[in-house]
């Protein structure tokens, strides 16, 4: 008798299965290694022409130069602060000088209206005597040539 030994066909996959899966495993791992080495090389590529498309020409600001602006520009700040503040009280005596100058702008101008009334009181005044003179005038050259004089005591006519 002999013996033949069938291997039924799930036995037969399964040993085809176990060599497989390390293929696989071995295939898997070098692409992702490939994967890995394109992407590497990419990136690569893509620095190199950045750097030729963008070149630094100019080196970075070093720390001390920033903290030398930025103290400069403190000390500035400072003084615009300072001169502001003197523009600030400045301004607030040119506002009290204006009001004062705006009172005493006022008050000539009630001087100056009092003034005018006088010179109209004093004007009417002076026609007045004026014509009170004229009318003495003509008295004195109608009486005739004779001079009398009036001893009345009392002198104008029109004295105020």
């Amino acid at each position: 008798m002999t013996s033949v030994t069938v291997t039924p066909p799930a036995v037969a996959r399964q040993v085809r299965a176990t060599s497989r899966p390390s293929f696989r495993r071995l295939l898997v791992t070098l692409g992702v290694a490939g994967s890995l080495l394109v992407a590497g090389a990419t990136i690569r590529a893509a620095s190199l022409w950045a750097a030729t498309q963008a070149p630094l020409t100019v080196a970075p600001v070093s720390v001390e130069s920033l903290q030398s602006a930025l103290d400069q520009e403190r000390s500035r700040s400072a003084d615009l602060e300072r001169q502001l503040s003197a523009l600030q009280a400045s301004t607030a005596q040119l506002s009290g000088a204006l009001v004062e100058a705006q009172t005493r702008a006022g008050a000539d101008q009630s001087t100056a209206e009092e003034l005018r009334a006088s010179l109209t009181a004093a004007q009417d005044k002076l026609a007045k005597l004026e014509a009170s003179l004229a009318a003495a005038a003509k008295q004195a050259s109608r009486s005739g040539s004779t001079t009398t004089t009036q001893s009345s005591g009392g002198g104008e006519p029109y004295d105020d």
